[in-house]
């Protein structure tokens, strides 16, 4: 991310500083390591920290509601956990040498270390969840991994499927990257012993919220400044990951065209054929219908729980989805 936007990001999580803070320490002291070895890795993990848009998503929508608890820190650090051993397996997947603007734990390392710490790493998070002592709670984020990992599996299946449909896409989504934003809002009703119509509540509105994230992320492919993204763009598209963008441009096009689109897609010369590509994708209205989809999803789950009443973090909640869908815009 930029400067600008670490600032944004910093200003709208100020609510929950104090929070994000103490599962900062957490994730420390669980990532110390019981070897010389995991104990390297583990300061080359937390050299480069993500944005812990999750964590900020559990503690921004347990305080909004009023649900916050002593075992929250610790359920958002389940949460983390699982999500990062994910990170581990897909750069050994993707053979990416690059993550956060330094190196992988593949690359740094090798594939077989990387792929046993992202089990260390999970095996971890489920001792903290049975620390926690809800069942439930173990229950949501078991389905939530499972989802997670089968949006992923799907993901390599559909690679270069370009008869994708966009419902398809949708669902893979959902699995893969919205099954954790939907499990931690859901945290706070679980620990708080809400009925299931108030956990079904959260859970969709983190559903949703993950969803247009995804689609946000999807559109910086094509139009992402390589300084804010860390990559340059086109590189998921080219490699064969279909997105809204692309669904949206080939379902309009004629046959020939959608011929001629997937023939420079299956190009071997990445830059030039990734500019034929956006263009073909700008000029379809792919780009306005992707970013027009996200923002719809995200002020669908924003209307979901408006009637928590207004607060610090309710408006935080606002202006950090609101944000991360206008930057793709």
């Amino acid at each position: 991310m930029s400067r600008l936007d670490t600032d944004r990001l910093s200003e709208y999580t100020e609510p929950v500083r104090t929070d994000l803070e103490a599962f900062d320490a957490r994730l420390h002291d669980y990532l110390r390591g019981d070897s010389p070895l995991i104990s390297s890795i583990a300061r080359h993990l937390l050299k480069s920290r993500g944005k812990r848009i999750r964590p900020a998503f559990l503690f921004l929508s347990t305080r909004a509601a009023d649900y916050y608890s002593d075992r929250t820190i610790d359920a958002s650090l389940a949460i983390e956990l699982i999500h990062t051993a994910t990170l581990l397996h897909d750069d050994v997947v993707d053979e990416s040498e690059m993550r956060r603007g330094q190196e992988t734990v593949n690359h740094k390392w090798k594939n077989l270390i990387s792929v046993l710490m992202g089990d260390y790493i999970f095996a971890k998070a489920f001792r903290v969840m049975v620390d926690i002592g809800s069942i439930e709670l173990i229950d949501a984020i078991s389905r939530a991994t499972e989802r997670l990992s089968v949006g992923e599996l799907r993901q390599i299946e559909e690679t270069r499927n370009y008869l994708l449909s966009e419902e398809e896409y949708f669902e893979i989504i959902a699995d893969k990257t919205a099954s954790l934003f939907s499990v931690s809002c859901e945290t706070g009703p679980i620990l708080a012993r809400r009925d299931n119509q108030e956990r079904r509540r959260y859970a969709r509105f983190g559903e949703e919220i993950g969803t247009a994230f995804q689609i946000a992320d999807d559109l910086l492919d094509f139009i992402g400044d390589p300084k804010i993204t860390g990559k340059e763009p086109g590189i998921d598209v080219m490699n064969g990951h279909v997105t809204l963008p692309l669904i949206y441009t080939l379902k309009k096009a004629n046959e020939a065209s959608r011929r001629e689109i997937i023939g420079v897609l299956k190009e071997g010369n990445h830059e030039e054929s990734f500019g034929r590509i956006h263009t073909y994708v700008e000029e379809s209205g792919g780009l306005d219908y992707a970013s027009r989809r996200a923002s719809e999803l995200s002020e669908q789950a924003l209307e979901s729980i408006v009637s928590i009443g207004q607060s610090v973090y309710y408006d935080s909640l606002v202006n950090i989805v609101r944000f991360a869908v206008a930057r793709a815009s």
